[in-house]
């Protein structure tokens, strides 16, 4: 008999696990002990157990009717990073989806590697930014990676290679999949990778770094719980510019508020349900489509019953 190690928990509130600190419960929630955990719990998951990865929660959205699934937690659990030596001999870092994306940065930093930085300012863990091909100040993740290991619904991990996927501007889907799914919709999720940064200086690194989250700071609604940007920039534009052009700024429903300082962010002022802030996200769509034909692709994404 299998012997799990992690923690289950019933009707877990997910506005904890959430960075917009908004929604519903999950019918269960699995704290894996570690990759080998996770496998296990995953074997024994029913056929039809809808499931879902949550990270830090940055881009993720829970309706208020709650989750009739269960939600994987690897925060704080998949969260080992390392130098791995790749076959020619070069220095990678290998680091569990659960870690950071910031954490990298610094760890990349830390050991004479240059490119990194642009990962201080993503939000999330590295399974998310894995996931959505997440990037910020020109870069994004999918430059970097070398290999993934990814586990399925039956708890069978693979080594897969970017040239295994189909990857985009905040979209990476496996080329057998339909090419509008988004890889965290198939089944399949990222439990690891190993990434090549160039050789470079700590110090030029670090300075980056530092930089970077001062432009954070300055730009975007750090103070308020929020989940980063809400849509996709679209060719040539920016949804902020657009949200903004169409009277947005500031425009509040219930508790949920399109942040004055940048119109691509939703923030709750402290009592926003998720309906609060759905109903935002779908009036920011409509009108900008409405005003400027501009149908703006959502980055956020949106799961659980009711509305």
């Amino acid at each position: 008999m299998t012997t799990l190690r992690g923690t289950l928990k019933y009707d877990e509130p997910t506005a904890r696990h959430v960075s917009w600190r908004a929604g519903g419960v999950a019918a269960r929630a699995y704290w894996p002990a570690d990759q080998d955990d996770l496998v296990q719990f995953l074997k024994l998951q029913p056929a039809n157990e809808r499931i879902i990865f949550v990270g830090l929660g940055s881009n993720l959205l829970v309706r208020d009717g709650g989750f009739k699934g269960t939600v994987v937690l690897v925060h704080g659990r998949l969260d080992h990073i390392d130098i791995a030596t790749s076959p020619d001999g070069a220095w990678e870092v290998f680091a569990e989806a659960g870690v950071a994306a910031p954490k990298v940065a610094r760890f990349a930093a830390r050991h004479g590697m240059e490119g990194a930085e642009f990962l201080a300012g993503v939000p999330g863990t590295v399974g998310g930014a894995l996931a959505m091909n997440a990037g910020c100040y020109g870069s994004e993740t999918w430059q970097f990676v070398k290999t993934v290991t990814t586990v399925d619904r039956h708890g069978e991990l693979r080594t897969r290679m970017p040239q295994d996927y189909e990857i985009g501007y905040r979209h990476v889907a496996l080329h057998a999949m339909n090419p509008r799914s988004a890889i965290f919709d198939s089944g399949e999720w990222f439990v690891s990778a190993r990434f090549s940064f160039p050789d470079g200086d700590e110090a030029i690194a670090k300075s980056r770094i530092k930089d970077l989250l001062t432009r954070r700071i300055v730009t975007q609604p750090l103070d308020w719980p929020n989940a980063g940007s809400t849509f996709r920039n679209p060719p040539g534009d920016h949804a902020a510019r657009l949200i903004e052009s169409c009277g947005l700024k500031g425009h509040t429903q219930g508790g949920a508020q399109v942040s004055e300082k940048h119109a691509n962010f939703i923030i709750n002022l402290g009592t926003a349900s998720a309906a609060d802030i759905e109903s935002l996200i779908d009036l920011m769509h409509s009108t900008v489509l409405e005003k400027t034909d501009v149908d703006l692709v959502r980055e956020v994404r949106i799961v659980g019953d009711g509305k």
